[in-house]
């Protein structure tokens, strides 16, 4: 057994099986939890690596749209060096 950072609960975890870095979830709060100790068996907070990957794919497609962006407006402009003049 250990304890949830979170809310205090007791959270039932193979003392046998369990390995530095398994992840399981609180069953009062729902709290993801990793485990961060074996001896005794201690919890900390599980960080969502998909959310972090997720926030780097969107500043990448939000930059690539900012640049796309910059070359629509010299076109508008009439600044892409084009000289229709004859």
């Amino acid at each position: 057994m250990a304890t949830c950072p979170e809310c205090d609960a007791e959270v039932d975890v193979d003392e046998v099986d369990a390995d530095v870095g398994d992840e399981v979830s609180c069953p009062d709060c729902g709290q993801n939890l990793i485990v961060s100790g074996t001896d005794p068996i201690e919890l900390d907070f599980a960080t969502d690596e998909d959310e972090d990957d997720d926030d780097d794919d969107d500043d990448s497609d939000e930059d690539d749209r900012d640049e796309g962006d910059e070359e629509d407006e010299e076109d508008e402009d009439g600044d892409d060096g084009d000289d229709w003049e004859e």
